[in-house]
């Protein structure tokens, strides 16, 4: 089931690349800049960790104005798809995780963001940033009073069975819903997992996996589309592709108890932003005029 799982995967990513090819070369100014493949570097070594590179890369694009807003989405989508593509492929080897729990749990991620374009993304975003930020942190509470020994602690599964497994897949399904709202899978993922009771390694190959599936589509869709910048699509890549090996050899080498203080720090960091994300957007509506909502509905 696993070695299916990443042939799947592989030829995915293969339509991509021709994909992205085609696209680049119609487009033509493909050659990035350094400050686009230094971005590529720095964005995916974090986002390797759980930090989650899209947020990082949107705030570097727009600080130095190196892509368009309108083209950011795509350009994310496109740059950033073949370095997921790898990472899953090398943490799906690298990490050990029972195929039954590794596949449903990558396939219902899958679902629910095919269904939440239709369903999830109706709900308030700022509402549902506010939640999860909110949920986020009393998870993070839980694994930190764990480590400090005034908890019990997990265990250091390598799958899950019975009803557990069908939290994770349900949990999952929830997240791969949520995405479609702007909110990142990895740390919450990383949260499910751990208090499930697995080993927190286990997270990377199935948020990995889970966003190179979605991530493989949404970036063919841009490149398509021709709504995004090639040389920064191009840079992302460059920059990624030796990021993620460099970062993947860390994470192997990391001291269980090193990663379970990570995964309290990257959910942590995520629910803070998560909740400024919310407030700052339930500001904005605050400000806004009856003729201005009218007018975006």
């Amino acid at each position: 089931m696993r070695r299916a799982l990443l042939v799947v995967l592989v030829l995915f990513a293969a339509w991509f690349a021709i994909e992205f090819v085609r696209g680049v070369t119609r487009m033509g100014s493909w050659r990035p800049r350094p400050i686009e493949s230094l971005t590529g570097f720095v964005t995916v070594f974090f986002d390797t960790f759980g930090i989650g590179s899209f947020a990082t890369t949107t705030a570097v694009f727009r600080a130095w104005r190196v892509v368009p807003d309108e083209l950011i989405p795509g350009t994310l989508n496109v740059g950033h798809m073949i370095t997921s593509v790898m990472g899953a492929v090398i943490f799906i080897q690298l990490v050990p995780v029972e195929p039954l729990t590794l596949v449903p749990m990558i396939a219902s991620s899958g679902l629910g963001a095919w269904l939440g374009a239709g369903i999830v993304a109706r709900l308030p975003r700022h509402k549902v940033r506010l939640g999860m930020g909110l949920a986020l942190s009393a998870a993070a509470s839980i694994m930190l009073l764990s480590q400090l020994h005034l908890l019990p602690g997990g265990r250091d599964a390598a799958g899950l069975h019975g009803a557990p497994l069908v939290v994770a897949v349900v949990g999952n399904f929830i997240l791969g819903g949520l995405m479609t709202l702007g909110i990142g899978l990895y740390a919450p993922c990383m949260i499910l997992v751990s208090l499930l009771g697995m080993n927190p390694r286990a997270a990377f190959p199935i948020m990995m996996g889970s966003c190179a599936f979605l991530m493989t589509i949404s970036g063919t869709r841009f490149v398509r589309a021709q709504r995004f910048q090639p040389s920064a699509a191009v840079g992302l890549t460059l920059g990624g592709i030796p990021a993620l090996l460099i970062a993947a050899l860390v994470v192997k080498s990391l001291p269980l108890d090193a990663v379970r203080w990570l995964v309290v720090f990257v959910v942590f960091y995520t629910a803070l932003t998560l909740v400024e994300a919310g407030r700052r957007e339930l500001a904005s509506l605050r400000q806004r005029t009856p003729v201005d909502l009218e007018a975006s509905t």
